[in-house]
């Protein structure tokens, strides 16, 4: 049985000298594994579209379960992001973590709308880098499950809460920490409000939102120690994208 998708490129592992085994996320059937026979040969036509993060169309063919891609085609490669290391050092971070959000098999439109948004923004939009971290940090991680409460604190229902509980996704005033023993961060009127907007927003109006660089600094260092918390796992690829920001 022959499948057709269009899918992006989460990662790529080696599976002999000549065949590879590719992780996609597709719109209507989720994270696949598929086999790329031939994709290591030097002259092989899968090359371009099947290369990391490269969003294409895939002919799949299915037996009893398995996939071997028959035939691809490139859609978008992202190529000014290939050009600079940073970027795409944190496209690729963004690839790692839409690999674990996601599930074999589940139907995923919006972590897939997020991932080519967020890579389109880094590739092609003059969007500072920090800015489109956050907005991916904290939209994927609402879309895994992990929707934080940003509605007042949670203990006493102040309006303007001054803390973040990381662990519980909780809004708290600093008075109310006594009461609790989740890992709190500081959060300014300005980060809360840019954080209700990410998670709430229309999905084309994800960047359209201004913030300070005072407060964008604090709003990255908040969605990056929430996502990882929740996740309760770091990544590779964040710690190499932070080496090269030092």
């Amino acid at each position: 049985m022959y499948l057709t998708i269009q899918a992006i490129v989460l990662r790529v592992t080696d599976y002999n000298d000549r065949d590879a085994l590719l992780t996609v996320l597709s719109r209507d059937h989720g994270k696949l594994t598929v086999k790329a026979r031939g994709l290591r040969r030097k002259n092989s036509p899968l090359i371009a579209p099947c290369q990391l993060l490269a969003y294409g169309e895939f002919t799949l063919f299915e037996y009893r379960g398995q996939y071997t891609v028959n035939e691809a085609h490139s859609i978008e490669l992202f190529q000014p992001l290939r050009r600079d290391l940073g970027k795409l050092s944190l496209g690729t971070y963004f690839a790692q973590v839409a690999d674990v959000l996601s599930q074999e098999d589940m139907p995923n439109p919006e972590l897939q709308s997020l991932l080519l948004n967020c890579l389109f923004a880094l590739s092609r939009l003059n969007e500072q880098e920090r800015k489109v971290k956050a907005v991916f940090e904290l939209r994927a991680a609402s879309l895994g499950g992990y929707m934080p409460d940003l509605f007042g604190c949670h203990v006493c229902g102040s309006q303007t809460p001054d803390k973040f509980d990381i662990s519980e996704g909780l809004l708290e005033c600093t008075c109310c920490r006594a009461l609790g023993g989740g890992i709190r961060m500081p959060v300014t009127q300005g980060v809360l409000e840019a954080m209700r907007y990410i998670c709430l927003c229309d999905p084309k109006k994800l960047l359209s939102f201004q913030i300070g660089q005072e407060n964008l600094e604090k709003l990255c260092n908040l969605t990056e120690a929430y996502l990882t918390t929740q996740l309760e796992r770091g990544f590779s690829t964040l710690d190499f994208y932070k080496s090269l920001m030092i």
